[in-house]
């Protein structure tokens, strides 16, 4: 359906608030968003290549697990193979999806230090971790182990973000890939790959922003429906008038070993 058409066809603002609040934003599976939102996804493919070095693990840790929803699409895993989160509707949701698979979840506070011992893994990996702790996860790491993970980049979904906030030019430079990288050196890690990529995102209405919000909670910190209508009344007009608002996000994917 294009643009044109979608506007023609939205429900009025206050329905589609509504639905946006009532929507379950636990886990972290976005497919709620089918039909009022999209996101290009980077071109390498995180989860077929995390299947790939999990299958040739042999004791792994998810950091910052979510839902579970990213590592359960793994064909395999290793006999040893932990995961972590720390909001608890994520790690009952977690919980029921990976312990059929073997994976035990630990619900963790995402502080450090990790509750495993040094040396415990020869994989670690990530997708969209909140914070990064390099040292920890250094520490977790048997020699010669490596950490894998998708990151979320610079200024991601900032065209949205500032559209409720205003410009924030110095938060624009945060979880740059090259003071990640630098980072993780630091804490003693030699870099093995790293990519980048930009893609887009599409909104369609202003129930999906909504859901955005209230489920991605450090892009308008202290979000609600209530303190920010009249803005969410301004996208809408918008949402209304052009049938979509554009944003986009970046992603880096890094591989880093332990030596």
């Amino acid at each position: 359906m294009d643009a044109r058409a979608r506007q023609t066809e939205l429900p009025p603002f206050e329905e589609l608030v509504a639905i946006g609040e009532a929507a379950d934003v636990s886990g972290w599976d976005f497919s709620w968003l089918e039909g009022r939102a999209t996101e290009e996804r980077p071109p390498w493919g995180y989860a077929r290549l995390l299947g790939e070095r999990l299958a040739r693990a042999t004791a792994s840790l998810d950091v910052q697990t979510g839902g579970g929803e990213v590592l359960a699409q793994a064909p395999a895993f290793p006999r040893t193979a932990v995961a972590t989160e720390s909001w608890p509707p994520n790690v009952q949701k977690a919980t029921r999806l990976l312990h059929p698979r073997g994976v035990v979840v630990v619900a963790d506070p995402d502080e450090p230090p990790l509750p495993f011992g040094d040396g415990a893994f020869d994989l670690v990996s990530s997708r969209h971790p909140a914070t990064i702790w390099w040292d920890e996860l250094f520490r977790v790491l048997a020699p010669g182990g490596t950490y894998f993970a998708q990151h979320v980049g610079p200024a991601s979904a900032f065209e949205l973000i500032e559209f409720f906030l205003g410009p924030l030019p110095e938060a624009r430079r945060g979880r740059h890939h090259d003071d990640e990288v630098a980072a993780a050196e630091r804490a003693g890690f030699e870099l093995v790959d790293l990519r980048t990529a930009r893609t887009r995102i599409e909104v369609y209405d202003i129930a999906a922003v909504v859901y955005l919000l209230r489920k991605v909670i450090w892009w308008v910190p202290g979000f609600t429906v209530d303190a920010h209508r009249d803005r969410l009344r301004d996208l809408d007009a918008i949402l209304r008038r052009d049938g979509v608002f554009v944003a986009h996000s970046s992603r880096h994917l890094i591989e880093a070993r332990k030596p």
